[in-house]
Order: C-alpha cells, then structure tokens, then sequence
C-alpha cells in the first residue's frame, strides 16, 4: 500500500550495508510521451511526442554496473577526497524510497548525478526532490559551481522533474547508448548553477 501523502522520509547517506536494498531498487518507468530528438548539422531540437501504447523502460541490470576502469559511484559514503557518496531516502518502516549517488570533480567544480532512482510506490511524493536537496547540499559543501546529469531522451517524466528543479538542457550524445540494449535512444545532459556553501 502507498504511504500516505505526508510521509517523512529519512534521508541518510548510504553504507555498504545498504548495498543489496539500492541495487534491488526498481528504477523502471512508463510514460506516455517521449522527446524525439531531430538532429541538424549545427544543432538539435527536441519535441515531445505522444506514445501509444505508453512506453515502458526497464533499465538491464549490466547498464547499472560500473565498467572496472571507471570510478563511478558506490555505497561507502565519502569516497575518496573529491567525494562520491549515495544518499537515501528511507520511509518509516525502514524500506528504501529511492537513492541518489553523486559523484564530485574539483577539476571543473562539477557535481555530477551518477544515478538516481524513486521506488515506483514512492513517486509523485517529493522523494526525487528531497533527494536532490541534498545532493544539492553536498555540491555546495565541495564548493561545486554547478550540478550536472545525464537522462535518457525517452524519460520524458524525469526531463519535467529535473526542468522544474531548475535544471535546463546543455549537450546531446546520439551514440552514447548505441552498443547497448538501449540503442537507438539519446543522451541529453542537463546542468544547472550550484552556490556554494559560504566557507567563512
């Protein structure tokens, strides 16, 4: 059964302990429209079109695991001096609403989404945006200057929630997906400003 509408979730930073509840997370959607992405030679532009039947993605579980020559992200907190911590948001009874892991590079002061995902009983609730306040509030402990992710141009329900959190479109990669099960879609990147913390 759904939690009631003013359920407070605890937001925590994740453990290894927690490993096996954030990789068990259903992070699959269905949506009814998708962005279809028309490519130009010096351009792009994206329209929202309707699908019929709705469109349901499940992400496969290889896409979720990290390649052993990339640093990613994990469960073991702060990892690391540029920081890669998970956060969770957990409801009353203990089980897992949703995670974010977020990863840090000083080099470029970007704070990168590396995944984020909300238990499908748990949408609509503001679990996705607790969540991202406090990613947002690690960016601006590291000093970050802005906040950037990367969404699949068919979760045309992610690409609203983060538009509305203030994040706005800034690159487009049509091959990024095209030796995986999820070719023939595109990565669009979307990035917003970050204020750091003041470090008085």
């Amino acid at each position: 059964m759904p939690p009631a509408d003013d359920t407070t979730y605890e937001i925590r930073t994740a453990t290894p302990e927690d490993t096996g509840l954030v990789e068990a997370l259903d992070g699959s959607f269905t949506t009814a429209t998708v962005f279809h992405v028309e490519t130009a030679e010096n351009g792009f532009t994206l329209r929202e079109i309707p699908v019929d039947p709705p469109l349901t993605k499940v992400f496969p579980d290889d896409e979720d695991e990290n390649d052993e020559n990339d640093e990613g992200s994990g469960t073991e907190g702060d990892q690391g001096p540029q920081g890669a911590p998970t956060f969770l948001a957990l409801a009353p009874d203990g089980s897992l609403a949703g995670f974010v892991s977020v990863a840090y590079a000083r080099w470029n002061r970007r704070l990168t989404i590396e995944d984020i995902e909300v238990a499908p009983g748990h949408r609509g609730r503001g679990v996705g945006r607790a969540l991202m306040s406090r990613a947002e509030e690690f960016a601006r402990e590291r000093g970050a200057g802005h906040i950037w992710l990367e969404v699949t141009n068919i979760n045309a329900p992610a690409i609203h929630a983060y538009r509305r959190m203030g994040f706005a479109l800034c690159g487009l990669d049509t091959s990024l997906y095209e030796f995986t099960a999820s070719a023939g879609e595109y990565a669009l990147y979307l990035s917003k400003p970050c204020r750091a913390a003041n470090r008085d």
